[in-house]
């Protein structure tokens, strides 16, 4: 680690290169606890973000967020880290590029994520869900959306192979007419077979990759994930 600041953070609850570390069972306690609360602190940053910059439709009551806070990939501004941004990023992905924020047409990439349904409330893997996308999304290469489990902040585990549908998976080319119209349910029904899901307590996140000279941040509005009244059996 190559931070001075931060190695003298973790230094401090002892954590120094070349050392063991073995903490006593106060510090386990109270290492667990902060491990919680951390955990707890970022799931609310993706869920329920205060901060600003990262709302992709903000002139409505949307919950879509994108990953970048003002598509700013350094996470810095104005000689500061900015702590709330970058922990929400990083809960929620792996690695970083610039590519990743930018909207060129023909190059470049945008991605939105959604952990809230139409209710502002968080998805349920026991519910059933819609989720509209307008027809002909303005993407060079291609669009997807896809399922991730809260818990493990990976795809999720499903009976199918892959749990996402975009624009090149199979079900979308059999499916594509002016509205697509994606089901997200517990158990997968052969009747909606083309565009359904199977997901558990999952968040919902979408990408698009290549935009087109079309393309705008906002410009392709999905619809609120609409819940049903009903678990789903």
């Amino acid at each position: 680690m190559r931070s001075g600041p931060k190695s003298g953070e973790i230094a401090s609850i002892g954590i120094v290169k070349g050392q063991k570390f073995e903490p006593d069972d106060r510090m386990k306690k109270l290492l667990t606890e902060a491990g919680t609360l951390g955990n707890a602190t970022a799931r609310v940053f993706t869920a329920y973000p205060r901060i600003g910059g990262v709302q992709i439709y903000p002139d409505t009551d949307s919950s879509w967020i994108m990953g970048y806070a003002d598509k700013n990939t350094s996470f810095e501004a104005d000689g500061a880290m900015m702590l709330s941004a970058r922990a929400l990023f990083y809960f929620n992905a792996g690695g970083v590029t610039p590519s990743m924020a930018v909207t060129t047409a023909g190059a470049g990439s945008d991605y939105a994520m959604a952990s809230l349904d139409a209710d502002k409330k968080p998805l349920d893997g026991s519910r059933t869900y819609r989720l509209h996308l307008p027809s002909n999304v303005p993407v060079n290469n291609f669009w997807a959306v896809t399922l991730y489990d809260t818990q493990t902040r990976s795809q999720l585990q499903t009976s199918q192979k892959f749990p996402t549908v975009g624009s090149q998976t199979e079900e979308w080319c059999r499916t594509r007419t002016g509205l697509t119209t994606s089901i997200l349910l517990p158990m997968r029904r052969k009747a909606r077979r083309a565009t359904g899901f199977r997901p558990s307590p999952a968040r919902a996140g979408s990408r698009s990759c290549g935009c087109t000279g079309h393309w705008s941040p906002g410009s392709t509005r999905p619809g609120g994930r609409a819940r049903s009244n009903r678990c789903s059996k």
